[in-house]
């Protein structure tokens, strides 16, 4: 435990929609606990993860090859080899990565793995939560869904105060 190879380890495919990439999981298949880390290889004219930011983790991406674009609090900006961009927890770390380009564009995605996380989705309106496992992990989680920003409700309720009388 604490070494993988990434040759040796199969891509997981994911395709929704514009969003369409392979990921190697090398933070788990290493036996990470607390830094997650992903090989993505983004095909021409795909894009990753919708547009998202964490309330309690911070992520990084490091370019590896190709060029493309990232979206970062709501601003699109160059990405080539050797890029590196820090993506602090909260809102000014949204991000999404764009591949504009013709040929592939392979990147590093670190994070932390801190639970429980709270993934925010902007462009959707949407937030996930998380917990017992992080965004990224694969274990247990005792609470887990995504929702609507605007679904909100009171703290108390009429059920609730009639069950205290």
């Amino acid at each position: 435990m604490g070494t993988t190879n990434a040759n040796e380890l199969e891509w997981t495919t994911l395709e929704r929609g514009e969003t369409r990439f392979k990921r190697k999981q090398l933070g788990e298949a290493a036996g990470g606990d607390r830094l997650g880390c992903s090989l993505y290889e983004l095909p021409p004219g795909r894009r990753s993860w919708p547009y998202h930011y964490h309330a309690a983790n911070e992520e990084a991406i490091f370019v590896l090859s190709g060029t493309g674009r990232l979206r970062l609090d709501g601003e699109l900006s160059p990405l080539a080899e050797g890029d590196y961009v820090a993506l602090p927890a909260g809102e000014r770390g949204a991000h999404r990565v764009v591949n504009d380009s013709d040929d592939p564009l392979t990147y590093l995605m670190v994070s932390t793995m801190d639970e429980p996380d709270v993934t925010a989705y902007p462009d959707s309106e949407k937030i996930g939560v998380f917990v017992g496992s992080p965004p990224g992990g694969r274990g247990n989680r005792e609470i887990h869904g995504y929702y609507r920003t605007d679904d909100s409700v009171d703290y108390w309720t009429d059920e609730e105060d009639a069950k205290t009388e």
